[in-house]
């Protein structure tokens, strides 16, 4: 699996933004010191555009830190506001690829309740207070005896969902050992965002931003 290296601004127009994540890099700042992908779009767009004062970026869907891949940022409350619409009505169609421990034999969906605890999605019964619905599809791309490369379209956006749900299977993925992983890949896992659609916030085009062809054309 190839990861990025360097975060990278992908797409940029009036109304949003889509950046490349590296593994290890954070989506938006917390309250630590470590780098993140949204502080560095808005020092690009600062740059960029020459802009005064604070840039508006925010993400409308983020990737976990071990994680690369594609982000969406929303540049005004106008396209926030319609693409958290289009979240919300599961018009934002978000692909993955992801390499996972064992053999799969055939294409399947995994749906599981979950619960976030802390640092951590649990798996329970939906009776749990706050258990909410996370439900995914997969398709097999490559097997082997000791691993498989999945294609996987996510259905819900629950916190670590598609980490959490490989591993409720017996199948987590390869360098996730928060989730059972026997082996470790340094700062990131075998997990990618690799393709985005959706529909733009204002010209109502639908738009397709793949990771692979942007990686290809950089290399």
């Amino acid at each position: 699996m190839q990861h990025p290296v360097f975060p990278t601004i992908l797409f940029c127009d009036n109304h949003i933004l889509i950046a490349i994540k590296p593994p290890g890099m954070l989506t938006q700042p917390d309250h630590t010191s470590n780098k993140d992908l949204e502080t560095f779009a808005k020092a690009w767009v600062k740059q960029k555009f020459q802009k005064p004062g604070n840039v508006f970026l925010h993400a409308i869907h983020r990737i976990d830190r071990p994680v690369s891949g594609l982000v969406v940022f929303a540049r005004t409350s106008k396209a926030l506001s319609r693409l958290n619409e289009q979240i919300r009505n599961k018009k934002i169609q978000r692909f993955y690829l992801a390499q996972v421990e064992g053999q799969l034999h055939k294409d399947g969906i995994l749906e599981h309740y979950l619960v976030h605890q802390d640092h951590y999605a649990e798996v329970c019964s939906q009776h749990v207070k706050d258990a909410k619905l996370a439900r995914l599809s997969y398709h097999i791309l490559q097997s082997s005896s000791h691993s498989t490369t999945v294609h996987v379209e996510l259905e819900t956006g629950r916190y670590h969902q598609i980490r959490a749900q490989f591993a409720a299977i017996g199948h987590p993925i390869e360098g996730d050992i928060r989730y059972g992983s026997k082996t470790s890949q340094g700062l990131g896992i075998c997990l990618q965002c690799i393709e985005m659609s959706f529909e733009h916030p204002v010209t109502q085009e639908m738009m397709t931003f793949d990771l692979h062809q942007a990686l290809k054309r950089s290399s």
